[in-house]
């Protein structure tokens, strides 16, 4: 079987690799670039740390390496729907939407279709389920990037293949470790790949710009302060206001007249809800139940956490009706808010809030 390892140099995608290696295959090494290098003032996430170490892993495995560049398409595709989305106050997630359109779209179609599976260091797993495939969450919840993959299709995920989900990270390190690797104690990543180094405020500054408005007591009407354009702010964003006597939360953005609305205390109720809608949802392996007026118990995630949340849907239209059995904090439009059966073993798909 003919496989394309996508790696990036970090503990998991490396250990990744060392497990296919000990299954007798002999997979391709792929390592995409996706910073924007010519950028001015932008680091390059496609670091040369992150080079030599997946160069190390091809040397010492005996495998072929290619890296293929996705700047562009990572801009025009991932970049343009970030931007479009904060531009009209929404919260997005270029992580999803990377695996989506960059790792298993543009991969796929320039090199990916020439192999027989695609590899990745995701926490997740590949569940074969009445004669269809799905994703399954992660042995390790704390790990699980099901929310991530939520996005994905049918066709994707029929040829993805994920080595460490069914071991804890632990044992992913300790494997590292074990064999070696220079990667084995290096620090997971976090936040946006492409901006490497570069503040997520000061990118939308370069973009988007800055202008002033109010922020906004949601209770009383009393303005508080102001901010620098609510594109910088999201609902539930508790740091960076600049108020005393807190702690507040942004609870509500008007973005015609650029107005943060904010609530105080620790656990304001404002913060709550129990019902979500889902917009343009995807079901990675077809829709279970069908329209139906009839609620289905669910267990679901509208951020990346460990913990799963049950509630019940509806579905009319394509649009998912989700309500939560207990109040839920932060619920964002424009972000994921993503379904998984009733025992979180396979995530169904995931849909945009748009409440």
């Amino acid at each position: 079987m003919q496989i394309a390892a996508l790696v990036s140099g970090g503990v998991d995608s490396s250990v990744m690799l060392h497990l296919l290696k000990e299954q007798g295959y002999e997979p391709t090494i792929f390592y995409i670039r996706i910073g924007m290098k010519e950028e001015e003032g932008f680091m390059d996430c496609s670091s040369e740390e992150d080079i030599e170490l997946t160069t190390w892993l091809a040397r010492h495995y005996g495998l072929k390496m290619e890296v293929v560049p996705l700047h562009k398409e990572y801009w025009d595709n991932v970049m343009a729907y970030t931007l479009d989305a904060v531009r009209k106050g929404l919260t997005p997630n270029p992580d999803v939407m990377c695996n989506r359109l960059i790792k298993f779209g543009e991969f796929e179609k320039h090199w990916g279709k020439d192999f027989d599976k695609i590899s990745t260091g995701h926490y997740a797993t590949i569940v074969e389920r009445e004669n269809r495939t799905w994703l399954g969450t992660a042995l390790d919840p704390i790990k699980d990037q099901t929310d991530f993959l939520a996005q994905i299709t049918y066709a994707q995920v029929s040829k993805l293949m994920f080595p460490v989900g069914s071991l804890l990270k632990h044992d992913v390190r300790a494997i590292a470790h074990k064999v070696g690797m220079p990667s084995a104690h290096r620090r997971d990543s976090q936040g946006i790949c492409f901006l490497g180094k570069v503040n997520y405020v000061d990118f939308l500054r370069k973009y988007i710009g800055e202008k002033e408005g109010n922020i906004v007591e949601l209770e009383t009407g009393k303005i508080l302060g102001k901010h620098k354009g609510f594109w910088f702010h999201t609902i539930g964003q508790r740091k960076g206001l600049g108020l005393s006597q807190g702690p507040w939360f942004v609870v509500k953005k008007d973005t015609a007249e650029n107005v943060i609305y904010v609530s105080n205390g620790y656990d304001p109720l404002t913060q709550y809800g129990t019902n979500i809608e889902l917009a343009d949802f995807n079901f990675i392996s077809g829709n279970p139940w069908g329209e139906t007026d009839i609620p289905q118990k669910v267990t679901f995630k509208i951020r990346h956490t460990p913990d799963f949340t049950s509630g019940s849907i509806t579905i009319r239209d394509n649009r998912i009706i989700l309500t939560s059995d207990v109040p839920v904090a932060g619920i964002a439009s424009g972000q994921f808010g993503v379904l998984y059966d009733e025992n979180h073993q396979v995530c169904l798909g995931s849909g945009v809030i748009d409440n």
